[in-house]
């Protein structure tokens, strides 16, 4: 018997919420006295697993698999769970793998646990905590099913390294044609920047922004901190910028260890949607706006001028600490 994860990658490359999921799991697996599995799906170089506790990588390759399919993606997951007679299943909290989650949870008749921040509180009984109410509150989750699939929240538990010796072998298993009957005919990838999924920083606009020819403020801030950028809602829906950076309760969830909202007043969806990051910082004209009161940081003044300086501070930071 196997612990399992499913760690996520793009274009070959494993994903960094794969590397967090599995310093999770191994934590769960020593403390169950158990070992623990990785599946991928059409990774390249997984040797990476192994500082991170993985003890056996099942690597899955297939050319139908090249594009993500929640349902064939979740049996590829539920059969390697039944390969391994795995009884706890851990996943991200990525936009796939919430697709996903509730598939296998139904294909192995477990019990599922989404929004976890944390190590189980006991095994016996099962009971972990979660975050409810759009990040308001917390509750104590008990899963009593035999089979459990766990959902971890994004920079909830972090990196820990914990090398061990991973073995990796190639598994098969069996794709149901008709999961395939719709076609996805293309997918738009931005290039060359930081995905908001994959972040640590996120540095986000408003309308205080005042316009899209003042964007590249925010795109210099953003370059020198490695950060990914985003937009609110507002933002996106007048066209200054694309749909796929808006960020919010309606829009891309945000779990980053630091955010920085510039000209944004801070509407109670955008704080649902950015709530769970650890750090947020605020520059806005208006000294009352919502996003203050929820702020771990706030300057009160125009961003538009104080992005120029603070962008030129940071450079001049990283220049005298290379």
């Amino acid at each position: 018997m196997s612990l399992l994860i499913y760690a996520e990658s793009a274009d070959g490359k494993l994903k960094k919420v794969a590397f967090e999921l599995a310093s999770y799991a191994k934590k769960v697996a020593e403390a169950l006295g158990t070992s623990l599995t990785a599946v991928t799906i059409n990774a390249g170089n997984v040797s990476e697993l192994s500082k991170y506790g993985v003890d056996k990588v099942l690597k899955v390759t297939d050319n139908k698999l090249a594009n993500f399919n929640a349902k064939a993606y979740a049996d590829v997951v539920k059969q390697a769970a039944q390969k391994e007679s795995s009884k706890i299943i851990v996943l991200s909290s990525t936009t796939d793998s919430l697709y996903l989650a509730p598939m296998v949870a139904i294909g192995l008749d477990a019990g599922f646990a989404s929004n976890i921040v944390g190590l189980p509180l006991s095994t016996s009984p099962f009971q972990v905590k979660r975050t409810a109410f759009s990040n308001k509150a917390f509750n104590i989750t008990e899963i009593s099913t035999e089979v459990k699939i766990l959902s971890i929240g994004k920079n909830s538990f972090g990196l820990v390294e914990n090398a061990t010796n991973t073995s990796e072998e190639n598994f098969v298993p069996t794709l149901n044609e008709i999961d395939f009957s719709v076609k996805v005919e293309s997918i738009e990838k931005a290039s060359g920047k930081v995905s908001i999924a994959d972040a640590d920083i996120v540095v986000s606009g408003g309308r205080g922004l005042k316009g899209p020819e003042n964007w590249h403020l925010l795109e210099d801030l953003a370059a020198v901190l490695g950060a990914a950028t985003a937009c609110s809602k507002p933002v996106s829906d007048i066209g200054w910028r694309p749909h796929s950076e808006h960020v919010g309760q309606t829009g891309k969830p945000v779990a980053s260890n630091l955010y920085i909202a510039l000209g944004i007043s801070g509407a109670i969806q955008h704080i649902a949607g950015i709530n769970s990051s650890k750090v947020k910082v605020v520059i806005n004209t208006d000294a009352e706006a919502p996003f203050f009161k929820v702020a771990d940081y706030g300057i009160v003044g125009d961003a538009l001028e104080i992005l120029p300086r603070l962008t030129q501070k940071l450079k001049e930071f990283k220049a005298q600490n290379s």
